[in-house]
């Protein structure tokens, strides 16, 4: 935490943060079904659906399978934990978080990857056949999904020297000249794979689908209802709005708050939703004109992202 930011306004804007992902995942994924709608012809759903989908699950009873443990009910609670940690520590809105010492890159790639295996232990926890076909196909995915990621913000470190977020988001305001390298270009890439295996779109997986033979996330949620399906759902939208904050904050840095004051945060936050915003909607586009793998070709598709996060970082080391 840099010494020249007061501490009121320090945690003033981790709190910032934690509010505008909890209430921002929901309504990113609302902007995302409204351009697919658009796009597709249809008028869609309100882009504040998502929220009112999680009040009315939150009013509804709690559900458990008959053989289920304590497993099944705590998944979703470490899901959104540990992604409400990561908004807390990580730089989303300032380079200079509330114990922004611990925002590590591999702290925070193992506090996704944590959120992940809670959500698959408690679907393998229900002891159903659904429930065991998407863990096992989620953490199929998740193996390569989750090096990609580690190696392709890895490879932004180098040039840092250091493996702090906020470090290597100030590097690349310093040194602009580091965001048309070509590890970052390959990095980039990885990422924007990595995104789209994470949070379940396409062509790695249709969020939307029922059919029993493709579905991979959608199958280890099946028998959560009520307020544990509201968690459920609020921190997939939390995790899918995180990364594609990180993605943001890392390759295209502009507009971050890197001075304490209350009009650098506002800028900042008009940046960082502006920048999700477009991120968002550009994902949004691009499911439009792709169609699902077969499943088979996932982990394919994972292993080309590992490939060119491994060459990003081959790339940064041999770079003068």
């Amino acid at each position: 935490m840099s010494s020249s930011w007061p501490a009121a306004t320090v945690a003033a804007t981790s709190v910032l943060q934690v509010v505008l992902l909890v209430v921002g995942g929901p309504l990113l994924v609302g902007l995302m079904r409204k351009v697919r709608c658009r796009l597709e012809g249809r008028a869609g759903p309100p882009i504040h659906q998502p929220l009112l989908d999680l009040r009315k699950l939150a009013r509804r009873e709690r559900m458990r399978p008959e053989h289920a443990t304590w497993v099944f009910s705590a998944a979703p609670l470490v899901l959104v934990g540990t992604t409400l940690v990561i908004a807390a520590v990580a730089p989303l809105l300032t380079t200079s978080p509330a114990f922004g010492q611990y925002g590590d890159l591999f702290a925070i790639v193992y506090l996704l990857l944590l959120g992940s295996v809670a959500l698959a232990l408690g679907a393998l926890d229900t002891a159903t056949a659904f429930g065991g076909m998407g863990a096992s196909r989620a953490m199929t995915i998740g193996a390569v999904a989750e090096p990609a990621l580690l190696l392709s913000v890895l490879a932004l470190s180098i040039p840092a020297h250091s493996s702090d977020l906020p470090a290597i988001i100030t590097g690349s305001l310093t040194h602009p000249i580091w965001l048309a390298t070509p590890q970052r270009l390959l990095a980039l890439v990885a990422f924007v794979i990595v995104i789209v295996a994470e949070s379940g779109r396409l062509p790695v997986d249709n969020p939307s689908t029922h059919l029993e033979l493709t579905m991979v996330h959608e199958a280890m949620i099946l028998e959560y209802a009520g307020a544990d399906l509201a968690l459920v759902r609020l921190g997939e939208s939390m995790r899918l709005a995180l990364m594609i904050c990180l993605l943001a904050d890392l390759f295209v840095p502009w507009g971050i708050a890197t001075a304490p004051g209350p009009a650098h945060v506002g800028l900042g936050l008009v940046a960082i939703v502006a920048k999700v915003a477009v991120l968002g909607a550009g994902l949004a586009a691009f499911e439009v004109t792709v169609a699902r793998l077969r499943l088979f070709r996932v982990p394919e598709l994972m292993a080309g992202a590992f490939v060119l996060a491994v060459l990003a970082v081959v790339s940064a080391l041999v770079s003068p």
